[in-house]
């Protein structure tokens, strides 16, 4: 057995969205748009508490919908739940959260900080999406792809 530290993952995933900034952040802290966007296509998103504000907490389950993915989730057989709370909120510019996996799997343990930066760029806004300390179960990989197909739905509702 290795006394070596696990090495915690980084992502980071940018998209344009063709919306203004005010728009963008919104999205982010409004429970119901939140509700509306924030899960891969496969996925459902359903917020059970979202208090944004600095210190606020959340609690937020995504559900895949096709039958066949059972097995995939985090939580449960179908299920990805997650709870956190917000650090920073600033208006139209940033939302700093940390979060983690509610799960009995080690791997997939431990609190992960997101951080979003919104920025004017020509024809709307730049949202990024830092992950830092992801858990060692979450595949980097699999975290962009999931983020990615997220922000293409936040797109398609603000645009």
């Amino acid at each position: 057995m290795s006394d070596a530290p696990t090495t915690l993952s980084t992502t980071r995933v940018t998209r344009l969205i063709k919306a203004p900034r005010a728009a963008v952040y919104r999205a982010f802290v409004d429970p119901d748009l939140v509700a509306a966007w924030m899960s891969p296509p496969t996925m459902r998103c359903h917020v059970h508490t979202f208090d944004a504000r600095p210190g606020g907490e959340f609690r937020v389950s995504l559900t895949y919908e096709d039958p066949a993915s059972a097995g995939l989730g985090k939580s449960s057989a179908s299920t990805d739940s997650y709870h956190g709370r917000f650090i920073e909120l600033v208006p139209d510019q940033k939302i700093v959260e940390v979060l983690e996996f509610e799960t009995a799997d080690p791997a997939l343990q431990g609190q992960m900080t997101i951080a979003v930066l919104l920025a004017d760029a020509p024809g709307g806004t730049e949202v990024t999406a830092v992950h830092q300390d992801l858990p060692p179960g979450l595949r980097p990989a699999d975290n962009e792809l999931g983020w990615t197909e997220s922000l293409a739905k936040l797109a398609v509702l603000l645009e």
